[in-house]
């Protein structure tokens, strides 16, 4: 019991996925005496799942986070593991399989609705008591929850998006992952660092062109179905890994990574038309200006926030419907290069 209290206490005491996915498995592995216990993240890529660890813990050892840099790797198939599969398409809450071998695996999904992003998966050489199923499952619900409420704590109430918060801090670990990954490259790998300077992480900012008029011409709750549509595309536009956020108003930000300057500009300007070729409700047609840079470790947020906002009123003041590059526009002499950014709306 001090041992489940312990557990208990560790879990509600954190604010961030990361260290609950390793509170959680460290309390089950403990509990249920399992051989491994993981965080399996169940993620759809072109209306076809996967399944990808992202935490584990083995008997005798530390929990740790499971390295998911290699973007292009979405995981296993989870045909691959078909009584996970079954568990998922049936909505049930559980499946337990054992092995020619006798080993038990234990499959918890996290529902959340009607929706299983996450599944915890529990390894035991022996079959699971009943009592050891119980305390699991009071476990997951607890787990269930927290989830539940840091995730409403990361997303916009109108668009569901994440919010500034969010991206304040997503923004911070892609600079230190850059960091670590500049400081990874070694002399006499020239490929490697070819490879490095082609694919970049990226940041868009996303304006709705004219939404003043739509507000003061149909108002306000079209207004905001205006937004939660434009989320929608947003979400739809961009990849799995992508990560899209709102700002507040009618400003986004979208965190592009790993991909090239020319795939960049594929997928901005495929998420731009989207909306130029979509039919709003009352209001018809909205478009949407766009201003991007790529992500140096080198430059503070501040800075890099700066130049995207540049590029963005430079589409603003040119037209708009546009999606710019700040780097391009550097270059051809039409825009001037500036330390600080005296034209943000962000802070």
């Amino acid at each position: 019991m001090d041992s489940l209290l312990k557990h208990m206490v560790d879990m509600t005491g954190h604010r961030d996925h990361t260290m609950l996915d390793i509170s959680v498995i460290s309390a089950v592995q403990e509990l249920a005496r399992a051989s491994q216990a993981r965080v399996l993240t169940l993620a759809t890529v072109r209306g076809k799942t996967f399944v990808r660890p992202r935490a584990i813990v083995c008997a005798g050892q530390a929990a740790r986070m499971v390295d998911t840099t290699d973007l292009h790797n979405p995981g296993e198939p989870i045909e691959n593991f078909p009584a996970l599969a079954e568990c998922i398409a049936n909505h049930e809450s559980g499946a337990d399989v054992a092995n020619e071998a006798g080993e038990h695996t234990l499959w918890l999904p996290i529902w959340l609705g009607d929706k299983a992003d996450t599944c915890l998966e529990i390894v035991n050489p022996t079959p699971y008591t009943s009592d050891t199923i119980h305390v699991i499952g009071g476990i997951v619900s607890v787990y269930r929850n927290f989830q539940n409420l840091l995730d409403y704590s990361e997303r916009d109430s109108l668009t569901g998006l994440l919010n500034r918060k969010t991206f304040d801090d997503q923004l911070a670990k892609m600079l230190a992952a850059s960091t670590e990954q500049d400081a990874l490259t070694l002399p006499g790998e020239p490929e490697r660092r070819s490879h490095h300077e082609q694919e970049k992480q990226w940041l868009a900012v996303v304006d709705v062109d004219h939404f003043k008029h739509v507000n003061d011409r149909f108002g306000h709750l079209y207004g905001d179905e205006v937004l939660i549509l434009i989320a929608n595309l947003l979400t739809s536009s961009f990849r799995a890994q992508d990560r899209v956020f709102r700002f507040g108003g009618e400003e986004f930000v979208v965190l592009l990574r790993s991909t090239t300057l020319d795939n960049a500009k594929k997928i901005i300007d495929r998420f731009r038309m989207n909306v130029a070729s979509h039919d709003f409700p009352q209001v018809g047609k909205v478009t949407v200006s766009v201003g991007f840079v790529s992500i140096s470790a080198l430059e503070a947020p501040v800075i890099i926030l700066g130049h995207a906002d540049q590029a963005l009123y430079y589409a603003k003041s040119h037209g708009r419907n546009l999606a710019c590059h700040y780097d391009e526009l550097v270059d051809g002499g039409l825009l001037q290069a500036i330390e600080s950014n005296d034209t943000a709306e962000f802070f």
